[in-house]
């Protein structure tokens, strides 16, 4: 009873899960234009997900697999569904999700099912997979839908390493995207519609980002790289709160033209978020809200943000997913841009690493 009473003072004052307030890219996370003129490593139209195992760049783009090897690339496998997540695992195998359906290790029989919506794996203790299952009720490609209906039903899933059945590390989830083992032996993992990280045994890591965060992996020195695919909004999060509104909106209205995130923006005058509130005589407002947004988060071994890179309301690099590490060089995906980005890793600890 006092739960109920206390939800409906903080509706009645727009306060706790009420409030639409969004906090400020501040501190570590202070905007800055790296991701935006950092360098077009390849073009990637429909990538979903971006891995190495220290020697080739992997990327999942559409129903195939492609491996860049000294600036080339080659398809190394190809399915009949799109691809939504890769990992490479140790020993030279590549796990995949199929159509973020099915689980299952290149080259060999190992596969496994009963999942709806895929969109991350990673390596795990002994070696487990782990996967994110985004949401139980929409698949990997609506995950607006998912945040518009104020979903909470992805998992968190372990797949032991010597063959056995997947187990449920967390469920109820508002939407899993991402996993990592730490080296304390811990599993963190992304809680994007709470706008967090969490460990699977249910404490915080890392709470109230700007941002909906995506995928989390390991950085050499300790840490990690977390991307996240689009900042929060006050417009957005007011949405969030007006339930006759969002029914409305999702009944009537093309999901392309929703106030919702998107991971690209300004490609028709058919968006809701234009006009004068967004630039004054074709010059961009300084403190126009993002309809999309560019950001990678390093994070310290203790999961909170040392420096960020970001690609700005107004630019190209937004819709970023996946991160990862090879030959001293950091590879960015931004799906919003159809492109993998890379920047020196040398240059980017030594000038923003405090």
């Amino acid at each position: 009873m006092m739960g109920a009473w206390a939800a409906f003072a903080d509706k009645l004052l727009g306060r706790g899960d009420s409030a639409v307030t969004v906090p400020p890219f501040d501190g570590a996370l202070k905007p800055n234009q790296l991701l935006e003129e950092a360098e077009a490593f390849a073009e990637a139209p429909d990538a979903a997900d971006l891995a190495s195992d220290g020697s080739d760049l992997y990327v999942a783009q559409g129903s195939r697999v492609l491996r860049y090897r000294n600036g080339e690339a080659s398809e190394i496998a190809a399915f009949d569904c799109p691809v939504t997540a890769i990992c490479a695992l140790s020993g030279g195998d590549l796990a995949v999700a199929l159509d973020g359906k099915r689980v299952r290790i290149v080259g060999t029989a190992r596969e496994w099912a009963g999942f709806n919506a895929v969109n991350a794996i990673s390596p795990g203790a002994n070696g487990a997979l782990l996967v994110t299952d985004g949401s139980l009720g929409h698949d990997c490609g609506k995950w607006a839908h998912d945040l518009m209906t104020l979903g909470a039903t992805g998992r968190l899933i372990e797949i032991p390493g010597d063959d056995g059945q997947p187990r449920e590390l967390a469920g109820g989830r508002a939407f899993a995207f991402g996993a990592c083992q730490t080296s304390a032996g811990d599993v963190w993992f992304c809680e994007s519609w709470r706008h967090r990280i969490v460990r699977a045994a249910g404490a915080p890591v890392l709470e109230a980002l700007p941002c909906y965060p995506s995928r989390i992996v390991a950085a050499s020195g300790g840490g990690f790289w977390l991307t996240a695919f689009v900042a929060r909004t006050q417009l957005v999060e007011f949405v969030l709160r007006e339930k006759a509104y969002r029914e409305r909106m999702i009944a009537e209205i093309d999901p392309r033209y929703w106030i919702a995130p998107k991971l690209r923006s300004g490609a028709t005058f058919l968006e809701p978020m234009q006009g004068a509130h967004i630039k004054t005589m074709g010059v961009l407002k300084p403190w126009a809200p993002p309809v999309s947004y560019g950001l990678v988060i390093r994070l310290g071994a203790d999961g909170q943000p040392l420096y960020s890179l970001h690609s700005r309301a107004g630019g190209r690099h937004h819709g970023v997913t996946a991160a990862v590490e090879l030959g001293g060089w950091l590879y960015v995906l931004s799906q919003g841009a159809g492109r993998i980005l890379r920047l020196p890793l040398a240059k980017l600890d030594s000038e923003l690493r405090s």
